[in-house]
């Protein structure tokens, strides 16, 4: 082997008794080693170089032998070399540190200068072989890890049930052999305590289907899957749904047995997959000469893992293509269902803790019933209907909301991108069932999209790819706070109080008043604490996902649409569309300098989450501010829970603390433009859905009033709503009570109509809202604000406000109005042929309206006797014409969003949507903020209402629908210079 031996070549007229400038290189000398500590400090002198950094340089080898290792050493190897992708500077750092921990840091530095007779060009040559070498090996670092995490998302993806069967196995094993119970929390020692009672009797129920000449209806199903795995699936189903926020600690049969039967459909599918996958690698790798049958599974089960987590997962993966499964039917899930539930309800059972006497014994009782219950469908009506329910024990329900971090979570973020989306069940998920649309089982919606052609979807599918490649990770500092907060009892920024309140005693007096008016408290107090729980359980289920996902490098959250085209993170709890908690605690993985704007917007950004009135000021209104409480500021994010917690006025405190946090460490460096900021920053529209009905309409008076038009601070719709409907009331006030009925109404409102007021009916009135919901809206408001407390005033006092603010709504947005009104008579002229509204999207997406009469499909089984329902052939007329202009609106939103994301994708942005609030990083907000009002221009100067009614007479030629809705000439190119049309 050659030597490595330390040289120098000196230059004949290079003196040295001088030591060089540093102030400005020499143009010829370079560093012949591996770089140091100072190198390290400065990426760009090594990039400097014309110069081979090194004869032997390390790192043109390769920096790391990656031997096939166990699945643990591979976690560990992952956990211990992570590698962002961020920057070529941070690549080559990350790189340099590969190789000193491989070959140390030994060699010096030596200086040489070259010699007069090579070229520049030389140099400059083997530094673009030396440069595209070291990009290479980067690259495969990359990929090895990039391989690592992919065979752990597998693993999550399909070994989730059959790990949690072997933890119940273990711990059972390891109870028999000591002969004592391990020490468990409460809840996941109930589900150890089921376990094995469970399994046998499943196992049990197989073996008898096997013998039975007459068959149940469930027989070839529940045969399908070992019986652990049926068990552990069962249990936690149920415990499940029970979390999720159900009455009384019910669930209804019906829903049980269906979400159950489908949960052993999906594991069944990747069982047989799994079984398959044994199969075809036996074919591939059966010996002549076979040794022991032990021996051969050994190495076979070997082999089963390796296909899946090495390089032959595209070989397994064209196994599935070949699964012939049919689906399951909704009867045939009810009906294994079913009888799960019912052999849960035989084998499960709880036990007090044990404080009585030995001569009493044990209270040792059912943990789940299968009862009937007489429920109103809604609060007051008279009409009443019997359902079958499986309640559990109160024992159970103690200590439910701890229960999280025992559950398996369906659908968890992904550790890889997701699949990229190419029809309607290719792309999200490795391995879990994925569809591009959430139908809820609307049969003409699925036809529709899965039999469109894949270009016409094009653009949808690169929007949900952009979405769902947006990498995240949670925000460890606040996850700490938000732990501290709920460890302490919650009850603050929003968090649920974690105590019940106390159920009134019953009162020693037989006076009938005091009787009844206990009822009501004690009614009153159980239905508190049956909301606290239901939001205790939810926060631990956020919780819980956050907790699991905080060491990890990043995450990713596949995405699919609803039938309107609004796309919808597919995993359920911890996501940016969720709660102010979710949206606190989740922040982009990759990390960008703020930049003079991104510190400017991140002010910004503070004031409108901060909220109260400020986010209706000027940009420098907030700006200013947010520089006059820069002292609270500091101090949330410095002490946070023991401060002076400025931050808990916000009304949305955990995000508004987040960037208390950011903008401290910004203000607090000595370059805070440089600081690096990992906070996604919102741009909001304002009353969005009235902003696309201005873009329809034309309307100069409704574009300026939503904020379309330049003006020197933000229109607030909802004040000038409130502010017409104030004018009304006060009009009316000042009549006389005997001849204008509302006088005496206007008398006791006129002095508390504000923005609040009006301000939830405002913005759903372009979704639709009815007069009654537009009462319900108001009526809850007054109630808040309690100056009535007689319920027949408050109500009549309701249905006059509601009237007055449709009303004043009607003059304000006319044009928006008609053009409701043309879209509803056209939805009920194809409705009234008994057909469903159907359209397509500017971005080529075929949209179903879903809404049909159900047909009650009556079903026998082992528990009771089910009535599923599905959908019918006619449709439901009034419902297919009211809910049209809403869903249209909501498809032209989704487009905007979807046209964007791809844009800043194509502009290097990092991007998410939360249906009509944009966000990227603080220093790309202005860019963002271009693109999207190009955007919005570029989808309105398509003729939007004119297609539609091209479409509607193509489709239905023998129909007469209505002219088009006169419009104004607002001219769209002002919105480009619109400061807060998204803002």
């Amino acid at each position: 082997m050659a030597s490595t031996t330390t040289f120098s070549i000196q230059h004949p007229t290079w003196t040295t008794s001088k030591h060089p400038k540093f102030h400005k290189p020499y143009k010829n000398l370079h560093f012949l080693s591996n770089p140091t500590s100072h190198s390290l400090s400065n990426p760009s002198s090594i990039y400097s170089s014309s110069f081979p950094l090194s004869p032997k340089f390390s790192l043109l080898n390769p920096p790391l032998p990656f031997h096939p290792l166990h699945d643990s050493s591979h976690d560990r190897l992952l956990e211990d070399f992570e590698i962002p992708t961020i920057c070529s500077h941070q690549k080559l750092e990350t790189l340099i540190k590969f190789d000193q921990i491989m070959h140390g840091e030994s060699s010096k530095r030596v200086f040489i200068q070259d010699p007069p007779w090579i070229s520049a060009h030389f140099w400059k040559g083997m530094y673009k072989i030396a440069n595209k070498k070291v990009k290479v090996e980067f690259k495969d670092i990359e990929k090895r890890k990039y391989n690592l995490l992919r065979r752990r998302q597998i693993r999550e993806e399909t070994e989730a049930w059959e790990r949690m069967a072997d933890e119940y196995r273990g711990l059972v094993r390891e109870m028999c052999e000591r002969k004592l119970a391990p020490n468990l929390p409460y809840v996941k020692g109930l589900l150890l305590g089921w376990f094995e009672p469970l399994k046998e009797a499943i196992e049990k129920e197989q073996k008898m289907e096997k013998s039975k000449k007459q068959k149940s209806a469930f027989s070839p199903n529940i045969e399908l899957l070992p019986a652990d795995k049926m068990a552990v699936i069962v249990m936690h189903k149920m415990m499940g749904l029970l979390m999720v926020g159900h009455e009384d600690g019910c669930v209804r049969v019906v829903q049980a047995a269906v979400q159950i039967g489908m949960a052993i459909e999906q594991e069944v599918r990747i069982h047989n997959f799994l079984e398959k996958t044994k199969n075809y690698q036996r074919k591939k790798t059966m010996h002549e000469v076979q040794e022991t049958m032990d021996k051969e599974k050994e190495v076979l089960r070997k082999r089963v893992n390796s296909l899946i987590r090495r390089k032959r997962l595209m070989e397994v993966q064209n196994l599935v293509k070949q699964d012939e499964t049919k689906p399951w039917s909704r009867g045939t899930q009810a009906k294994l269902g079913s009888r799960l539930i019912e052999l849960l309800t035989e084998t499960a059972y709880v036990q007090p803790p044990v404080n009585q006497s030995e001569d009493i014994p044990p209270d040792v009782r059912p943990a789940f019933r299968h009862i009937f219950k007489t429920l109103t469908k809604n609060p007051g009506q008279k009409i009443v209907k019997k359902y079958g329910v499986i309640e559990c024990d109160p024992l159970i329900l103690t200590g439910l909301d701890g229960t999280a971090k025992h559950m398996l979570i369906p659908y968890f973020p992904m550790l890889v991108p997701p699949k990229k989306w190419k029809g309607y069940d290719k792309g999200g998920h490795l391995f879990l069932p994925s569809y591009v649309m959430r139908t809820h089982g609307s049969r003409q919606q699925q036809v529709a999209v899965r039999s469109v052609p894949g270009k016409q979807m094009q653009k949808v599918f690169e929007a949900l790819d952009t979405l769902g490649n947006t990498k995240w990770r949670v925000n460890r500092r606040l996850l700490d706070v938000v732990e501290r907060i709920w460890t302490s009892g919650g009850n603050i920024a929003g968090l649920v109080d974690r105590e019940d309140i106390p159920i009134p005693e019953k009162p020693s007096s037989d006076d009938l008043t005091e009787i009844q008016k206990w009822k009501w408290s004690v009614r009153k107090a159980k239905k508190i604490n049956q909301e606290r729980h239901s939001q205790r359980c939810d926060t631990e289920l956020k919780l819980s996902v956050a907790r699991k996902l905080k060491d990890e490098e990043g995450f990713y959250y596949p995405h699919n649409l609803d039938f309107r085209g609004r796309a919808y993170p597919m995993h359920p709890h911890l996501t940016h569309l969720s709660s102010d908690l979710c949206r606190g605690v989740l922040e982009f993985e990759e990390g960008r300098p703020l930049g003079k704007s991104g510190l400017r917007w991140l002010k910004i950004h503070l004031a409108n989450l901060y909220s109260g009135g400020v986010e209706k000021l000027s940009h420098d209104g907030r700006l200013a501010f947010v520089e006059n409480h820069l002292s609270e500021i500091f101090d949330s994010a410095k002490n946070p829970v023991n401060g002076k917690r400025w931050w808990l006025k916000a009304e949305d405190p955990f995000q508004c603390l987040a960037a208390c946090i950011n903008l401290s460490e910004a203000l607090n460096s000595a370059s805070p433009h440089t600081v690096i900021s990992h906070l996604p920053i919102h741009q909001d529209g304002s009353c969005n859905g009235l902003q696309h009905y201005a873009a329809l309409g034309r309307d100069s008076l409704e574009a300026a009033a939503v904020n379309l038009v330049a003006a020197e601070k933000p229109s607030d719709v909802y004040s000038e709503i409130a502010v017409r409907v104030h004018e009304i009331i006060r009009r009316d006030s000042n009549k006389d009570p005997a001849t204008n009925p509302h006088a005496l109404l206007a008398k006791i409102l006129v002095d508390q109509v504000d923005r609040k007021l009006v301000k939830q009916t405002v913005m759903t009135s372009v979704y639709g809202v009815t007069y009654v919901g537009a009462r319900e809206q108001i009526k809850r408001r007054l109630e808040e604000k309690g100056h009535i407390t007689d319920d027949r005033l408050l109500f009549s006092a309701a249905c006059y406000t509601a009237k007055v603010t449709l009303t004043a709504l009607g003059e304000l947005f006319q044009a928006a109005r008609d053009i409701m009104s043309w879209l509803g008579d056209c939805a009920k002229i194809i409705a009234s042929e008994d057909q469903p509204v159907q359209w397509t999207t500017p971005l080529g997406l075929p949209v179903v309206q879903p809404y049909y009469k159900t047909e009650r499909h009556l079903i026998k089984t082992s528990l009771q006797i089910l009535a599923l329902q599905r959908e019918g052939s006619s449709v439901q007329v009034r419902k297919q014409r009211t809910a049209f202009p809403p869903n249209f609106v909501h498809s032209l939103d989704g487009s905007h969003m979807m046209m964007t994301a791809v844009a800043c994708r194509d502009a290097g942005l990092c991007f998410a949507g939360v249906h009509d609030s944009f966000w990227t990083h603080a220093t790309d907000v202005d860019v963002m903020n271009r693109i999207l009002r190009e955007k919005f221009v570029e989808l309105y100067n398509m003729p939007i209402l004119e297609n539609l009614l091209e479409d509607f007479q193509t489709s239905y030629p023998t129909l007469q629908f209505p002219p088009l809705p006169e419009r104004g000439n607002f001219d769209l190119q002002k919105v480009l210079r619109s400061p807060y049309f998204f803002n």
